[in-house]
């Protein structure tokens, strides 16, 4: 079975290098472990770095993208998988995936991790789910957690099913 993960990470050309730079030693490190990347597949941001990097060393790279952002996706990849809507490319992008990552990442980021996290909540998706916290990045989203926690909106037991790994070498320690 194709051994595959999910991630999900900004578009943005702004964000701060030190992000696409842990982006890229994921890929690398990922595709030394013979793992299928699935990501957005877009040329810009740390969308680009991952796919440019899976370019780069020769990994096998699913991109998923919706109809309406055809010309940005990656050239150089090969397996393209084209959706009508922002909905079946989330689907799509877990398909099948052992695990989905958030990455540091915007909004964007945010929906998708946090749409995985509901299904695995309920059982609709069966991966591990990790956000790269590096440099405390997803601090913010923990506080959150915790504070449904708190209130009682969130069973304990839910919120433990994300790992916030500090660096890419504690994500990559979880992964075979």
């Amino acid at each position: 079975m194709d051994k595959r993960v999910c991630i999900f990470c900004a578009s943005s050309v702004k964000i701060d290098e030190k992000y696409n730079d842990a982006a890229r030693e994921v890929v690398r490190a990922l595709h030394a472990l013979n793992y299928t990347v699935v990501s957005g597949g877009g040329k810009i941001g740390t969308m680009g770095a991952i796919t440019s990097e899976s370019v780069k060393v020769g990994g096998h790279h699913v991109a998923v993208l919706p109809a309406f952002m055809k010309g940005l996706e990656n050239p150089d990849i090969k397996d393209v998988v084209w959706t009508e809507t922002m909905a079946q490319r989330k689907e799509k992008m877990r398909e099948g995936t052992r695990a989905a990552i958030a990455l540091p990442g915007g909004i964007g980021t945010l929906d998708e991790f946090v749409e995985t996290h509901t299904l695995r909540k309920v059982h609709k998706y069966e991966g591990e789910l990790f956000a790269l916290n590096l440099d405390g990045y997803y601090d913010p989203y923990i506080a959150l957690l915790d504070h449904f926690v708190e209130t009682g909106s969130l069973d304990a037991s839910d919120r433990d099913l994300v790992h916030f790994p500090r660096t890419v070498a504690e994500l990559i320690a979880c992964f075979d």
